[in-house]
């Protein structure tokens, strides 16, 4: 699977499930979870991480930087429901109604488009893998997600493969057949030419020969 953040090239996206499927929690409501959630002997952060992780499942407390290499390292520890939040945004969102709407808010259109997303992946013959949510230290927010080719496009990949080295192999096989055939018939001329050398020499000496014969007249 690889990692991409997915801010800026699915935004559209986004904004439609903002638009259409809004979650925004309201500052009463926030006032009463934290009341329900809240607990002797805790503090406010902690019972509001306990809250989220009832909300979204897997909530880290953690700053991750917004280099690719963070967001990808980041990317590879997540399974799709992640939320990473920077411990200075959670107190803030402990601690003011309005700053927790608004970060929940942007994390709920994260999980809310997963649906669009993937039938939009799904069109281009690509699998769409959800990563999850990180809240960085400076407030901003990035997506993360992942993509594969489907299996219909990995068996298509294969085929188009195996034909063009079946291919290969043919052409090499064939290419290797031409050059035996020109290699063989090479062989015969030089074999015929050393032949025709061969006799050409032999009649040459034989001629040499008998100029050489000594004839000699007994009378009888």
């Amino acid at each position: 699977m690889s990692i991409l953040g997915i801010n800026g090239a699915l935004a559209g996206v986004y904004q439609y499930a903002n638009r259409t499927q809004k979650t925004a929690t309201s500052g009463t409501s926030f006032a009463e979870r934290l009341q329900k959630t809240g607990g002797a002997g805790t503090s406010k952060v902690d019972d509001y991480t306990e809250y989220l992780r009832s909300k979204y499942g897997n909530v880290r407390i953690q700053s991750v930087g917004k280099d690719q290499q963070s967001l990808d390292r980041a990317g590879k520890s997540m399974s799709g429901s992640d939320v990473v939040i920077a411990p200075n945004i959670l107190e803030q969102m402990a601690n003011d109604p309005e700053k927790a709407a608004y970060y929940e808010g942007k994390i709920d259109d994260f999980f809310n488009a997963i649906p669009m997303l993937k039938a939009s992946f799904s069109a281009k013959g690509l699998v769409y893998e959800p990563g999850g949510v990180v809240v960085h230290e400076d407030g901003s927010v990035t997506y993360i997600g992942g993509c594969s080719d489907s299996p219909e496009r990995v068996r298509e990949v294969n085929e188009i493969n195996k034909a063009k080295r079946e291919k290969e192999a043919a052409q090499r096989k064939a290419s290797l057949e031409r050059s035996q055939e020109a290699s063989e018939e090479r062989r015969r001329e030089m074999e015929i030419a050393y032949r025709k050398q061969s006799m050409a020499e032999a009649l040459a000496n034989i001629t040499i020969n008998t100029g050489r014969f000594t004839y000699t007249i007994t009378p009888d």
